[in-house]
């Protein structure tokens, strides 16, 4: 083979990967293909959990057992295939990483190991007949994978950042709890030994008392018989009251906080008409091989997108143009109608909340990309450690709407 031919394999290799990596990524649906394969992983979790859960039934598993088994056995081994495709594709989900470290860490994430616990414990009895219970406990595992629809839909997201910001207060309201528990044990233990010798038996004894009093409202197999006993159950049922609503209040106040922001991002994007062109380079142009950083376009104009091989990138100032790219270049300002590219433009007043934040601290939707920043004439390439001041234009694209090809674009 040929040098020129054995290129040409490769490069015909890696467009594969590439589409195989948009088609098993969840939200990525501008094509039909990718759509369906969503539809597909979706269905296919679904039927699993159906059936997991209505195999519990004696009479219906005696009655359905056959058509239980054969779908279960059909969405195992989806999920398998699956699995492999992703360890196929795993240097375009890290692109800094080289193929066996892009492999490594997705096998060792949390989303790597949700979906090989997907579907190994199925096959394992085969080889380990004894493990066959525990290894049947991991199948539970399959429901985790709703993280990864819910990691791609700000809506539902939501939680997780929510968690994530008010982890230091959540954190604390645990320790007060554990700590509570600890001193309702020890006390009801020190008026209930003597009275209750078989049940309060050591310090430690009266851990699952105090659990089922702080946190419900008890369960019954366990309560206190003297009357200092009673008292301090009483005392200790409203302190759990009030240790329980210290979270519960956390996290309420924390969704309020991160819709208002996300409300008040939203109120304050002001849209503004955007002319675009498309260009495709060529063998000859002279911006081939060169970096954005060195093209050196005049301040009104400037390349929103990159389109290669099929994948949208980001311009950034270090990235070098191949030929066959296709550049989608827009005006500042332009009022004429052009068609729309799902972008945003935002104006930074004084009194404006990204007024003074860096890129990094901003909130905005996953799905929401700053992809230039214009300060009195100067295009800025947006970094986390760029701080937005009052003046400055900034420049989003959306993937939230179909996104783009290169046919939607035309001089």
């Amino acid at each position: 083979m040929t040098p020129k031919n054995n290129k040409t394999t490769k490069s015909r290799l890696l467009r594969l990967r590439l589409g195989i990596y948009r088609m098993v990524s969840v939200g990525v649906v501008d094509e039909r293909l990718n759509q369906c394969y969503d539809i597909c992983s979706t269905a296919a979790l679904i039927l699993n959990l159906i059936v997991t859960f209505a195999n519990t039934y004696d009479n219906l598993s005696a009655k359905y057992g056959g058509i239980f088994q054969a779908v279960e056995a059909i969405t195992v081994a989806f999920f398998a295939l699956d699995y492999i495709l992703r360890l196929v594709t795993a240097r375009f989900l890290y692109t800094g990483a080289s193929e066996g470290r892009a492999i490594r860490k997705y096998v060792l994430s949390f989303s790597g190991v949700v979906d090989l616990l997907s579907f190994l414990p199925y096959y394992l009895p085969v080889f380990f007949p004894a493990g066959a219970a525990v290894f049947r406990m991991f199948r539970v595992a399959r429901i985790l994978r709703l993280f990864r629809i819910n990691a791609h839909y700000d809506s539902l997201n939501v939680i997780t950042e929510v968690i994530s910001s008010k982890k230091q207060q959540l954190l604390s309201s645990v320790f007060i709890i554990l700590i509570l528990m600890m001193g309702s044990s020890l006390c009801m233990y020190s008026v209930e030994h003597q009275a209750q010798p078989e049940v309060f038996a050591n310090a430690f004894s009266g851990i699952w008392w105090s659990t089922s009093t702080l946190l419900t409202v008890g369960y019954g197999d366990i309560y206190p018989v003297t009357t200092m006993g009673k008292i301090l159950g009483i005392l200790i049922s409203f302190l759990g009251v009030g240790m329980v609503a210290i979270p519960t209040g956390i996290i309420s106040a924390g969704f309020v906080e991160q819709y208002t922001r996300l409300k008040r991002s939203g109120e304050m994007l002001q849209n503004e008409d955007i002319s675009f062109v498309r260009l495709e380079l060529r063998g000859k142009d002279a911006w081939i091989g060169k970096k954005i950083s060195q093209m050196g376009l005049p301040k009104d104009l400037m390349i929103i997108m990159v389109m290669r091989d099929g994948q949208h990138l980001i311009p950034r100032g270090n990235l070098i143009l191949e030929e066959k790219d296709v550049l989608v270049l827009g005006a500042e300002s332009a009022h004429k109608a052009g068609r729309a590219l799902n972008m945003k433009e935002v104006m930074i007043g004084k009194d404006h909340s990204w007024n003074g934040s860096y890129i990094k601290e901003i909130d905005i939707s996953r799905q929401t990309f700053i992809v230039m920043v214009k300060r009195r004439g100067r295009t800025l390439l947006p970094n986390g450690n760029l701080m937005l001041l009052e003046g400055d234009k900034v420049f989003l694209y959306s993937k939230k709407q179909t996104q783009m090809t290169a046919d939607d674009y035309s001089f």
